[in-house]
């Protein structure tokens, strides 16, 4: 009960798309304690990976991660029982299981691009390969206690028309119990974590009820704080700027003595401050080439990251696209290429922008060739803007979100409007067809005979 109180009392400002997680380990063992972050602080991808070293220093290297694809706040208290209301709960076998270990580490805020990251830095710990599992298939194995391993179990959100997120949520919390059983058969201790990759909802603001006048003002100095963004990355080509690119972060991981080293290359790219490498970018009307050039990245001497962009006319929508074909990751002599041109693309005269851009979580970026490198390569683009063509100044022009336009809500209302108007036509059809009489008795005269013919 303690657990789900504390997860749904904590909100926070607007800002990164944000995930509860929990951890705990089996009976008999013990988390090592993590100070509790403070109240409406987001979990950053180095804090989470700081905090499950140190959580998971003693105890049991069999890891166990239950990924759900959504999940919030909300949720538990939605779902949770957290008003007195126990028997309704779907979260019966997490919660117990939480409270009967020693301790636990309670994260309710922790960003979606960390919480994407989690089974690598899972993996980082033990230095095994993650399996994927279902109870099935776990019961039909025999897991050795003294042999580390890492057993993610997928877990949905929604499960279609035909079932309700309750019934969804709690029917994962019965293959929660179902695993956890399993490892309590075969007497194999284990540390588990349960979060998920996306929150099922954004919380926007902080509710009243649970908003004391300490973090109001913590929350208000936090708004009043100016916020400096660097500038995006010019390339001229003839005193004209040609390329603009912008990114929160570019990170690479590259997958090496059976674990995910990964590293960011935006601080050396954007800042006041920094003049990264340019060398071998050109740009024209129709071919746009970026090449970033650094040194020791990942131990390599040499890396390059090298954008490669296409401008075309379409016959079909009558105008110009243009398109990001390729990226490059040249290293020491080696290259890994990944294929961008079915995602990654946007009308000539805008910009391309996405709040991911990915090769691992729902991929824009493909291996190019099974021969070549990539597949020991992983990129990931946070908040991500590129132009190669048009580039009127310093600032980017209008931008091509890679979001749909029509999303679910608006397909969802489109569908509802239109039933609705079909009813109310429906509806006016047949008060138009209504006839009323135009005879009548007189009570004082004689009857009023109507033919059988009328």
């Amino acid at each position: 009960m303690i657990l789900f109180c504390f997860l749904c009392a904590i909100a926070t400002a607007k800002g990164e798309e944000q995930v509860p997680l929990v951890a705990w380990a089996s009976d008999g063992f013990a988390l090592s304690p993590v100070s509790a972050p403070s109240a409406g602080h987001t979990v950053s991808v180095e804090e989470l990976e700081s905090h499950l070293n140190t959580a998971l220093s003693t105890v049991p290297h069999n890891l166990l991660l239950f990924l759900q694809d959504r999940l919030s706040v909300d949720d538990f208290t939605l779902y949770g029982g957290v008003f007195g209301n126990k028997p309704d709960s779907v979260f019966q076998n997490l919660e117990v299981s939480a409270l009967l270990s020693s301790s636990s580490l309670w994260l309710p805020s922790v960003s979606s691009s960390a919480t994407a990251l989690v089974s690598t830095l899972l993996q980082n710990q033990i230095d095994a390969a993650p399996l994927y599992m279902n109870p099935d298939t776990l019961a039909q194995m025999r897991l050795n206690a003294s042999v580390a391993a890492l057993l993610v179990f997928r877990l949905p959100y929604s499960g279609g028309d035909m079932m309700s997120t309750k019934e969804v949520l709690s029917g994962n919390d019965e293959v929660i119990g179902q695993v956890l059983s399993i490892m309590k058969a075969q007497s194999v201790p284990y540390t588990a974590v349960f979060t998920a990759l996306w929150p099922s909802r954004v919380i926007e603001e902080v509710a009243p009820a649970v908003q004391s006048v300490w973090s109001r003002s913590l929350l208000q100095s936090r708004r009043e704080e100016p916020t400096a963004t660097n500038p995006p990355l010019e390339f001229k080509e003839k005193g004209s700027t040609c390329i603009l690119l912008w990114a929160e972060k570019l990170v690479v991981s590259q997958y090496r003595s059976e674990k995910w080293e990964r590293h960011d290359l935006a601080p050396k790219t954007f800042g006041e401050d920094v003049e990264p490498n340019l060398s071998g970018s050109s740009c024209n009307e129709t071919h746009s080439l970026l090449v970033l050039n650094y040194e020791d990245v990942l131990n390599y001497r040499s890396f390059k990251l090298i954008f490669v962009m296409n401008r075309r006319h379409y016959k079909v929508s009558a105008r110009h696209w243009f398109t990001m074909d390729l990226v490059h990751l040249e290293y020491d002599g080696k290259t890994a290429t990944f294929n961008g041109s079915r995602y990654i693309y946007a009308p000539a005269e805008y910009s391309y922008r996405c709040e991911s851009v990915s090769s691992s979580r729902y991929p824009q970026l493909s291996p190019h060739s099974d021969k070549d490198n990539a597949n020991d390569w992983q990129i990931s683009f946070d908040d991500f803007q590129i132009q190669g063509f048009n580039v009127g100044g310093k600032d980017f022009s209008y931008a091509s979100d890679c979001a749909s336009f029509f999303t679910p809500g608006i397909w969802m209302g489109l569908v509802t409007s239109l039933l609705m108007v079909l009813a109310l036509t429906y509806g006016l059809h047949m008060i138009m067809q209504l006839r009323t009489m135009d005879r009548f008795d007189d009570p004082k005269g004689p009857a009023i005979s109507v033919p059988q013919t009328e």
